[in-house]
Order: structure tokens, then C-alpha cells, then sequence
């Protein structure tokens, strides 16, 4: 049998949502005090919550976090209304208007059979709506750095500024890696210029994200699968050596490798 509700049902549900909101604006003393600002860096919270629900794969998990991202949402809309400057329903038309906007090929007469030409119109309609002199205006400053090198990618890609060919970003990756071996030989023991290092580096990881962009990779993700990885394959490295009656810190780095290749078949 389906778990799956009927709009009128999932409507009810929505209007229940505004109305415990309503009530615990009113009448809880934690709520009462929110405002857009002391809520901020709890929706970034809640919503690496959803990133690790998702990374997973766990339904029940995601569900529940996507229950609080909610929940943020509508509060947020609840403080609006109070200030009024916007409340559920202006804030709900406002986003359906622009859905509408930037899908031409839906709502008006825009021509676009495949996923990369919808996303160029969109880069393109975004730009006009916001008028930033930059197409890269609109890249969030706090970004991490690996999703906005993403972000900024796929901004210039959407007004034609990328690579043609994935063997042309390829051979960038390889020119990058050069120039940092022959700036920072690993096998010369001199300091090195570290600011010149950093933004060698930087150059490097750049190119390594273009690629990944280019074989249709999320670098993000795939780094954070790495660091789960080593994460449980350290976990058991630690775990092993406890049982073993050792300690880590104790331990030669050969000592520790036995547990390290063990924890790599598991």
C-alpha cells in the first residue's frame, strides 16, 4: 500500500504546519524570541543535517531533515509577515513566478531539448532579473570554496566561456601539476614560498574541479566520500589497536599499517 498522500491531504498537512506555527509564535517562550538572524546558523545546521541524511542514502533521515528545512521556512515566513515584509503565500507566488520566468521552454515559446541549453537560458534570465554587471554577481560570497569554483564553472559555462573538448581541461590539470612540481619539488628539502605554494595549489585544485565538472563528478561529493572512507577505515584502525591492548600514539607507523590494510579490505 502507498504512503504516498493526495494533494488535499498534503495541503491539510501544510495548513496544520502554519498553524502550530501560529501557536508556538504566540505561546512558546524559545520561539517567541527567534529572529531572522538567530535563526540563520541554524538552518546552515539543519541544513548539512539534509547533506549527511542524503550521503546515506537513508529515506527516514532525509525525511526528517527536510521536516526541519521546512520548519525554518515557514517560521522565516511567519517573522516576514509580522514585519510586514512578506508572508507564505507572497513568498510561495513570488518563487512559482519565477519558475515560470526561467523555464521559457515550458511557459513561453524558448526552444530547449536538452539539459544544457535550459541551464544556459536560466543563467542567462537570472542575470537580466538580478542586473548584476557580472555574471558571476550572484555566486554567494560564504561559499565553500570547492562549491563556488563549481558555482563560478557553471556561471561562465552558461554564457559560452568554458573548454570544448575534455581533453583540452585534462591537459590544463597536467600543465598545473607540472608547474607546481617544478615550483615545490617534494624531493628538495628547501622552505618553500608559501604564498606562491598556496596559489599554485589553488590553481591545481581548480583545474582538478573543471574536469570533474567536465566527467560529470561532484568533487564536493567525491571528496566527502574520501572523507568517510578514511574516517571508517581509521575508526577501525583505532578500534583494532584498543582491542589489541595499544595505543595509537605508541604505535610505529608500520605497526599502524597492518591495521590500515586490514581496514581496506573490510
Amino acid at each position: 500500500m502507498s504512503n504516498l498522500s493526495s494533494r488535499a491531504e498534503q495541503l491539510a498537512a501544510f495548513d496544520r504546519l502554519l498553524t502550530i506555527m501560529d501557536e508556538l509564535r504566540a505561546q512558546c517562550p524559545w520561539d517567541k524570541k527567534q529572529t531572522t538572524e538567530s535563526l540563520r546558523h541554524l538552518t546552515i545546521e539543519e541544513t548539512f543535517e539534509l547533506s549527511d541524511a542524503i550521503l546515506e542514502g537513508n529515506p527516514e533521515e532525509i525525511k526528517k531533515e527536510l521536516g526541519d528545512i521546512l520548519l525554518h521556512i515557514v517560521f522565516y515566513a511567519k517573522i516576514g509577515s509580522e514585519e510586514g515584509n512578506f508572508d507564505m503565500a507572497s513568498l510561495i507566488h513570488s518563487l512559482c513566478e519565477k519558475l515560470i520566468r526561467r523555464h521559457p521552454h515550458i511557459y513561453g515559446d524558448t526552444i530547449a531539448q536538452d539539459e544544457e541549453t535550459v541551464k544556459q537560458n536560466w543563467e542567462k534570465i537570472k542575470l537580466q532579473e538580478k542586473g548584476n554587471v557580472s555574471v558571476l554577481g550572484g555566486v554567494p560570497k560564504s561559499l565553500p570554496a570547492v562549491i563556488k569554483a563549481m558555482r563560478i564553472q557553471e556561471k561562465a559555462r552558461g554564457v559560452g566561456f568554458d573548454w570544448e573538448e575534455k581533453h583540452q581541461v585534462w591537459e590544463k590539470v597536467e600543465e598545473e601539476m607540472q608547474e607546481f612540481k617544478e615550483e615545490f619539488n617534494a624531493a628538495e628539502d628547501k622552505e618553500i614560498d608559501k604564498e606562491k605554494a598556496t596559489g599554485e595549489f589553488g590553481d591545481l585544485l581548480f583545474s582538478l574541479i573543471n574536469y570533474a565538472r567536465f566527467i560529470e563528478i561532484n568533487p564536493e561529493e567525491a571528496l566527502e566520500r574520501t572523507n568517510l572512507k578514511f574516517i571508517k577505515r581509521f575508526q577501525y584502525l583505532e578500534n583494532a589497536a584498543r582491542q589489541a591492548g595499544k595505543n595509537l600514539s605508541e604505535m610505529t607507523l608500520a605497526e599502524m599499517d597492518v591495521y590500515w590494510n586490514e581496514a581496506k579490505k573490510k
